[in-house]
């Protein structure tokens, strides 16, 4: 009797354990599996080109780049947000480092957060309403010499 008791609850226990605790397929993991042009102009550099999943709907957005463990150096994630507002990232559950580009809605960067912590709680703020965030592979900015007020188009 106590065996089964046992058995029942340990059952029990398993099919009542969160979803989220479990690691995602890489099926669950991809944004949008398709890409699309985005191109970042301004003073000092010619015209970049990258390639960009976008994340659309709410939970896409949640998801972001989390569970990846790699990302090609021209590829990245744009999150739109319609209506422009305040954004907050933080870095839970994402391997890569990454800079985070925010976009005002005239496509102008406000701001870069660059090179955010993989794994890290802290939270990485806008300072001000935006249009979008861009992510891409940490030190790119630095490195393509991207900077505020530079004009962001995909």
């Amino acid at each position: 009797m106590i065996r089964r008791l046992l058995a029942a609850s340990l059952a029990l226990a398993i099919l009542h354990t969160p979803a989220a605790l479990a690691e995602p397929k890489p099926s669950d993991v991809a944004v949008n599996a398709r890409t699309v042009p985005l191109t970042i102009s301004g003073t000092g550099h010619r015209v970049l080109k990258f390639r960009v999943e976008v994340a659309r709907t709410p939970a896409q957005q949640e998801l972001g780049l989390m569970y990846r463990r790699k990302m090609a150096a021209d590829h990245g994630m744009i999150f739109p947000m319609t209506p422009p507002r305040f954004a907050s990232f933080w870095m839970r559950n994402t391997y890569l480092p990454l800079d985070l580009i925010f976009v005002r809605a005239d496509g102008t960067i406000a701001s870069i957060a660059p090179d955010a912590k993989p794994l890290s709680l802290d939270t990485i703020d806008s300072f001000e309403p935006v249009a979008a965030v861009l992510e891409l592979n940490a030190g790119v900015a630095a490195r393509r010499g991207i900077k505020a007020g530079d004009r962001v188009r995909w």
